[in-house]
């Protein structure tokens, strides 16, 4: 069996060397050829030299390198796609995932599962960040049609043959995982040992402006929400309306000011929320309509065989 390791690298001029050399000593074991693919994802630091240094001493090593920073899921579209084996690992740089459990996902794509997650058996990070992570892992698996599958991450293994059901797909946006449920439904999760990373990309803002571009993205449901809410703003608006004409008969006055006023405040938090969601989804409509592309590789290189 063949094996494509696909890294999205941002600042991990620290991390590439004892990542590859772990990789070395673990593919061997479950593959008979194999390769890495680093890809630079405009990374501010020293991080390309290292990959070029990285290809001149393992010939299983390849290096794509980025015109600019487009984004984790962008820059591992770009590796997944240049990949050349059947099988493909997309992994962290920062040695979260541990290579020497690439076994244990190997052992589920062998069970028959086109994707396998690889998810902690203790989440490495602090409360509000585990929480915030666990939210959007949970939504993104609705939106997927897999709620049973909570475990996403980004230490993952599938079959390239998914690479079909995206392959002309050209957005500046994406979530990779979206993107393979388009597919295939076999996903399982398996437990490993992921370790906290020293430092990470990754905060509250970020990932709360992932679920936000998840919602927005690939499902409808904000849209529907807007309905309800719309629906719901409809029904009190009657019941306010019903109210006021019932005291008009009976006590021969209507509320004061500050109850219209209050009224009118709840009509116009619920229009304006409305309006937000839908320029979330024209925001979306207009950033594809530009045309812009996923990627653009600047440079390649490829470790020769010695």
């Amino acid at each position: 069996m063949r094996c494509s390791v696909v890294i999205p690298v941002y600042r991990g001029e620290q991390t590439l060397d004892p990542l590859i050399e772990r990789l070395a000593k673990s593919l061997p074991k479950w593959f008979d050829e194999y390769e890495v693919v680093f890809v630079n994802d405009g990374s501010p630091d020293q991080s390309w030299y290292v990959i070029e240094k990285i290809t001149r001493q393992y010939d299983f090593a390849r290096g794509i390198r980025l015109m600019r920073n487009y984004g984790q899921h962008n820059a591992t579209l770009c590796g997944v796609r240049a990949a050349k084996y059947e099988i493909i690992v997309t992994m962290d740089q920062d040695l979260q995932h541990p290579p020497e459990e690439l076994g244990v996902l190997l052992a589920k794509i062998n069970e028959g599962f086109d994707v396998v997650y690889g998810a902690p058996k203790k989440l490495p990070q602090g409360f509000w960040r585990n929480l915030t992570t666990a939210n959007t892992k949970t939504i993104l698996a609705n939106i997927m049609g897999i709620p049973s599958v909570k475990n996403i991450s980004a230490f993952r293994m599938f079959r390239a043959e998914l690479r079909q059901a995206f392959e002309n797909f050209q957005s500046p946006t994406l979530i990779i995982d979206v993107l393979l449920s388009w597919g295939t439904s076999r996903f399982t999760s398996v437990s490993v040992e992921i370790m906290q990373a020293e430092t990470s990309n990754y905060n509250f803002r970020t990932l709360t402006k992932a679920a936000l571009l998840i919602l927005t993205s690939y499902s409808a449901a904000p849209l529907r929400l807007a309905s309800f809410l719309g629906f719901f703003m409809t029904l009190f608006g009657f019941g306010v309306f019903v109210y006021v004409v019932v005291i008009y008969f009976t006590a021969g006055s209507l509320p004061g000011f500050p109850f219209l006023a209050s009224v009118i405040a709840i009509f116009n938090g619920a229009q304006m929320f409305a309006m937000g969601i839908f320029g979330e989804y024209l925001a979306r409509i207009f950033d594809r309509s530009m045309d812009r592309p996923t990627y653009i590789i600047q440079k390649e290189i490829a470790g020769e065989k010695k």
